[in-house]
């Protein structure tokens, strides 16, 4: 019921605004742009995602993500997002996901970023807006994340952020064609970091 909602309820609520970058909800004009990155930056993701379905990058299969990102956030179960640069450059995109409510309030975070802009900052910036986001905006009380114990930049991003290792999980996503390990994170509403944005009561 709507009455009982702690998420956004309008678009301007899931505009996200960083240091340079700014985060929104994908739509269909962003096809092209998505499209093309996702494309060039093949090889670059493939050893961090699950294998792509064979029409992952056609216009129909995008027009059927959007569908289930509208779904999701309208359900307060996710919230989507593609990551812009200040000149409305794509880089990337970012999901909060998962999202447990009642005694729980936490999330699951997953990033990707298309390779000419990997390692250059963006994405950390994107986590961190992120990070005042699913605090303030939808009054959550923990973060998750999870990396390969390869994905060295990925380490160093959710450490440079707050994020605290709290364990590693045997064959615990299948990346790539294979049940892989990883390492388990977590981000607390509580935990003292620099990078956080007021909480609005």
């Amino acid at each position: 019921m709507a009455l009982f909602r702690l998420g956004p309820t309008s678009e301007n609520a899931t505009f996200v605004r960083g240091e340079g970058v700014y985060l929104r909800p994908p739509d269909m004009r962003d096809f092209e742009a998505w499209a093309g990155l996702r494309e060039r930056s093949r090889a670059f993701l493939t050893p961090w995602e699950p294998t792509w379905p064979g029409d992952d990058l056609t216009r129909s299969s995008f027009r059927r993500r959007l569908r289930r990102n509208q779904q999701e956030i309208d359900s307060d179960e996710a919230y989507p997002f593609l990551v812009f640069r200040e000149d409305d450059a794509l880089l990337g995109g970012l999901t909060l996901g998962q999202i447990k409510r009642g005694v729980v309030q936490a999330a699951t975070l997953g990033y990707w970023i298309g390779a000419p802009y990997a390692g250059r900052g963006f994405m950390s910036r994107a986590v961190r807006a992120a990070i005042g986001f699913a605090f303030s905006t939808l009054r959550l009380h923990r973060i998750e994340a999870s990396c390969l114990p390869h994905n060295e930049a990925s380490i160093r991003l959710l450490e440079r952020v707050g994020f605290t290792r709290e364990g590693y999980a045997r064959a615990y996503l299948r990346i790539n064609g294979a049940w892989q390990d990883h390492l388990l994170y977590a981000l607390l509403e509580s935990d003292p970091t620099p990078l956080r944005m007021p909480r609005r009561d």
